[in-house]
């Protein structure tokens, strides 16, 4: 069974530049796909241990319908210009993780979206709500990063290998 999600683009910006985006609240609502993310409050975050709180609708998914709720975004992994991760935290502390991992390329940044749900309790993985954004979300997200941080910068060419290729 799968339990983790990774998606990986090309995006003309340095990851010092993502990575700055990436620590302000305020950046996880514009570049959200899912449409779950209303707005957000608090500081930017500069290390592990750091939150805020973002705003929520779920009606976008058309799942469960828990109409406006909060959640607080709680860093995980904090390695500056190389990766950044979180819990959500709120009304169900599940303990699925969402993080971004920066690798340097030729012309930009290689940037690697990832969805972690394998350390959530089984009695939530029995209840078969998980992956709660598909992999499309996911990918999306990815491009509207790109075009917020690179606005009509051309993509850099980077060739990523499936390992899954047979």
């Amino acid at each position: 069974m799968v339990e983790r999600m990774e998606v990986s683009r090309a995006i003309a910006a340095t990851p010092s530049e993502i990575f700055s985006l990436l620590c302000v609240p305020e950046s996880h609502v514009a570049i959200d796909s899912s449409g779950m993310l209303m707005s957000s409050s608090g500081q930017q975050v500069r290390q592990v241990g750091d939150a805020f709180v973002v705003h929520m609708d779920r009606e976008s998914l058309n799942d469960y319908p828990l109409g406006l709720y909060d959640v607080t975004v709680k860093i995980v992994t904090f390695a500056l210009d190389e990766e950044i991760a979180w819990v959500i935290e709120g009304n169900l502390n599940l303990g699925h993780v969402y993080g971004y991992r920066l690798a340097p390329i030729e012309g930009g940044t290689l940037v690697t979206s990832y969805y972690d749900w394998s350390g959530i309790e089984q009695s939530w993985k029995d209840a078969n709500i998980f992956p709660v954004i598909p992999e499309s979300a996911l990918r999306a997200t990815l491009g509207i990063l790109a075009r917020t941080v690179a606005p009509g910068r051309s993509r850099p060419m980077f060739d990523v290998v499936d390992e899954n290729i047979d």
